[in-house]
């Protein structure tokens, strides 16, 4: 749901560039999102024209324009975010999200952004990758004072480059980035550019990671490395949309890493080649094939490739814990162990046990177990061919030839020609064993055992 709301009544006003109190009533109202599907692309009502991005499960902030500059209104608040069905965070976010709106521009424009503070806590917005005067930069004590609660802030620059980038607080980032403060920045070309291609399907989000324990609602924010919520733009398989194109489309997938870790991001069926980074477009001079890209923590890349091979191509980060939900480390490995007698003989004392990982880890895709309030299941998903035991990390691109142009709706399953699905072939029938020889007594061609013990003499060997 998309809404807008006054936030300003006996509200402080302070800022880094100016603003006057008497200012505030003319601040563009802010938009507020609660809902987590993906919203269609905005059209630009006004301004330089561009060619929209799609956020995955996001949306694109509107602005206003004034006297020729572009005016955005962020606000950070406490959200809570639907990670996957069954399964909320209370997180802190921007504009009813988290991540928070996607700000897209034009190379040239001049960018005004307003940011409200709602949280109980001091902010800032660092504008990662751009180009901007210091005193912009948004790094609280270094190059601002903080934004305390209840405060409004303006940042005001021209956008001098096209490219992908990120917007996140520089304020506590343990704390608020590790509760979702985060958000994609896009800003398109003026016009042609010598590296920058015309693209049928543009679309953008950014990975985050949580630790959230079974049962609860808030991220542990002192958690460094054992997460167990791997996310695209804060949702996790299989709450993450598929990214639906029409065959032939020249495609391109903005990638943005905010989580403690790298990521291999791998594409199935097609290959790729890295375009951009959050440091801009990559000449074609430097580029080669790939199907995975590895991306670093507080990087952008940019992937594009031509959507030619029809069918419903899995992506996903390639490390296989990433396409698990809340997943505990500390499980032993049962593969081998037989339960046989032990499983029924427990159920007397717990009666909703079951025996897990005496054959690996595939049935817990399919098992209806009981699950903590507010869990996902660890693996889960069903596809055309039954279940997809994925979560985290993963989505589906789904190519068609009859997707019409600028339509992103989901065309449901591929339905592969008739013989090119792999299927199950009848076992032949083993040939009757042939009778054995009668066994006789091998000639021995060994020599015969000398034993020589310790002590013994030369000639006193057995």
């Amino acid at each position: 749901m998309i809404s807008r709301r006054h936030l300003f009544a006996g509200m402080a006003a302070v800022s880094a560039t100016g603003v006057a109190r008497a200012a505030l009533a003319g601040l563009p109202e802010p938009v507020i999102r609660t809902t987590a599907g993906t919203a269609a692309p905005l059209l630009p009502p006004d301004g330089r024209p561009y060619q929209p991005v799609v956020t995955l499960n996001g949306w694109t902030l509107p602005w206003r324009m004034r006297n020729g500059i572009k005016e955005f209104h962020l606000v950070a608040e406490p959200v809570q975010r639907e990670i996957a069905p069954d399964c909320t965070a209370r997180l802190w976010g921007y504009n009813g999200q988290s991540p928070g709106p996607t700000i897209e521009v034009v190379e040239g424009d001049r960018v005004r952004i307003y940011v409200t503070n709602r949280l109980p806590e001091h902010t800032s917005v660092h504008w990662h990758g751009q180009r901007l005067p210091n005193g912009m930069d948004g790094v609280s004590g270094l190059t601002q004072p903080a934004i305390k609660p209840g405060e409004t802030f303006v940042y005001e620059f021209e956008a001098r480059r096209p490219g992908t980038f990120m917007y996140h607080p520089h304020a506590d980032e343990m704390t608020q980035m590790a509760m979702g403060m985060m958000g994609m920045w896009i800003t398109h070309p003026k016009g042609r550019h010598p590296h920058i291609a015309t693209v049928q399907r543009d679309f953008c989000f950014l990975l985050a990671s949580y630790d959230i324990d079974p049962g609860s609602y808030t991220p542990r924010i002192m958690t460094m490395t054992d997460f167990n919520l791997w996310t695209w733009n804060s949702r996790a398989f299989p709450g993450i949309d598929t990214l639906n194109v029409r065959q032939g489309d020249r495609v391109r997938i903005r990638v943005g890493n905010l989580t403690m870790t790298n990521h291999p991001i791998h594409l199935h069926g097609h290959e790729f080649q890295v375009t951009g980074t959050d440091g801009g477009p990559v000449p074609p001079s430097a580029r080669w094939p790939e199907v995975t890209t590895d991306i670093a923590v507080g990087q952008m890349r940019q992937i594009e490739f031509v959507a030619d091979e029809p069918g419903d191509w899995a992506i996903h980060c390639h490390k296989s814990h990433h396409t698990m939900n809340a997943m505990g480390h500390n499980v032993d490995t049962l593969i081998g162990v037989d339960h046989q007698g032990l499983a029924s003989r427990i159920n007397r004392i717990i009666p909703d046990y079951m025996v897990m990982g005496d054959k690996g880890m595939a049935d817990m895709g399919a098992m209806a177990m009981p699950l903590p309030e507010n869990t996902a299941p660890m693996m889960t998903g069903t596809g055309p061919h039954g279940s997809l035991e994925m979560g985290g990390m993963f989505s589906v691109i789904k190519v068609r030839p009859d997707q019409r142009p600028g339509d992103y709706s989901d065309p449901g399953w591929y339905r592969a020609p008739a013989g090119t699905v792999a299927h199950r072939v009848a076992a032949p029938e083993a040939p009757a064993p042939a009778a054995a020889p009668a066994p006789s007594a091998p000639a021995s061609s060994a020599p015969p055992l000398r034993v020589r013990k310790p002590g013994m003499h030369e000639g006193h060997e057995h």
